[in-house]
């Protein structure tokens, strides 16, 4: 994630002034002769407000999610294999929540300890790469399952998948690891507070333009790749529009896949677009500072909404899902014989022998 400035809900690693209760900087980093506070005690109340309720909503959502997945075996497919291991990513995160919060109201001085500033930044960092790798795995592998099925069936398998998303978690760790020696608790200003921020190593050494980088492409290769895939996935299935039962459930999969993805879209792009912004406005009018602060103040809500989202929508979309959840916790099972409307009964599309997946199996 990043300091707040640049978007709290991503990379909270970028120098410069913080999104806190205090519009100035000691380092003459904030908008000229400007010492007042930026955001009022309302609209902090406000945003720690629908953070804390994201925070319930998301942490009881994604731990059902992982619930019904371990409990229920006709969930026990692969598409709801990455979703668990999304959920798992999700909880991750909200469990840094607290940290975010504190950093918001009051970020200096760091009282928490460098240990503390390095490994939290660094958690948040791997979840939000090994989110957008699964959701982008996921779509890769619903295309093979729409467009080659006979070659998913051969490709796709539990074990293979669970290998894959072992590497997934392996790729968001190392991408990561920069965290380490990017951020850290220094002193600054004339005060000589301590900060949890980028280190001056980070900013000099070329690091920071380096981590900017990976984090901008860990967002725009995702969306032209999942633009693309459900492309192909859209065209396929309009010219088999008249085949029955099957590309009936591959479309409610990928319908909902496909809101996920917007999700993910519509969540992330405010935080990259006020990184822009901050970045081309720093030093200069201190109307676009403000502008820039109120972005990403934003952004740092639809952070954790991204986080939250995902088992509301699976609820909504997907019959089988909300299914498993009522049999969890033991609620009335009526309807759950009959899905939705569009949504055929959880049978697998093809024969399959134990080794294989039910990667294509309805949601």
């Amino acid at each position: 994630m990043m300091d707040p400035v640049m978007g709290e809900n991503a990379s909270r690693w970028a120098c410069g002034v913080t999104c806190s209760n205090n519009s100035g900087d000691n380092n003459g980093q904030g908008p000229p002769d400007q010492q007042e506070a930026l955001f009022s005690m309302l609209e902090l109340v406000l945003v720690t407000t629908v953070c804390v309720v994201l925070l319930v909503v998301g942490l009881v959502g994604n731990t059902l999610t992982i619930l019904v997945v371990r409990l229920r075996r006709d969930l026990r497919s692969t598409t709801y294999m990455y979703l668990c291991s999304m959920a798992f990513s999700d909880i991750f995160i909200f469990l840094l929540m607290p940290v975010d919060l504190y950093r918001l109201w009051r970020y200096r001085p760091w009282l928490l300890g460098d240990l503390v500033c390095k490994l939290s930044q660094f958690v948040s960092e791997v979840c939000t790469y090994s989110s957008i790798l699964h959701i982008t795995a996921l779509s890769v592998e619903r295309y093979l399952a729409v467009c080659f099925p006979l070659r998913a069936k051969v490709l796709v398998t539990r074990g293979k998948v669970k290998v894959l998303i072992g590497l997934l978690w392996v790729l968001a760790l190392a991408s990561a690891g920069p965290i380490f020696a990017l951020v850290g608790v220094e002193q600054v200003g004339d005060s000589g507070e301590s900060e949890c921020r980028c280190t001056q190593y980070g900013a000099s050494s070329g690091l920071l333009g380096i981590m900017t980088w990976l984090s901008n492409l860990y967002f725009l290769v995702p969306l032209c790749c999942l633009s693309l895939l459900y492309s192909l996935i859209a065209r396929k299935l309009w010219h088999r529009r008249h085949c029955a039962n099957r590309d009936r459930a591959n479309r409610q999969t990928v319908k909902m896949l496909a809101v996920i993805v917007l999700a993910f879209v519509l969540c992330w792009l405010p935080f990259h677009v006020g990184r822009t912004l901050f970045s081309v406005s720093l030093g200069t009018s201190p109307d676009m500072y403000y502008i820039t602060q109120y972005f990403n103040l934003v952004s740092f809500v639809l952070f954790y909404l991204s986080a939250a989202i995902n088992p509301i929508l699976y609820n909504t979309m997907s019959a089988r899902y909300r299914s498993a959840v009522r049999g969890l916790l033991g609620l009335s099972a009526r309807g759950e014989r009959h899905q939705s409307r569009g949504e055929p009964s959880p049978q697998p599309q093809y024969s399959q022998t134990p080794q294989h997946s039910q990667s294509t199996t309805y949601m």
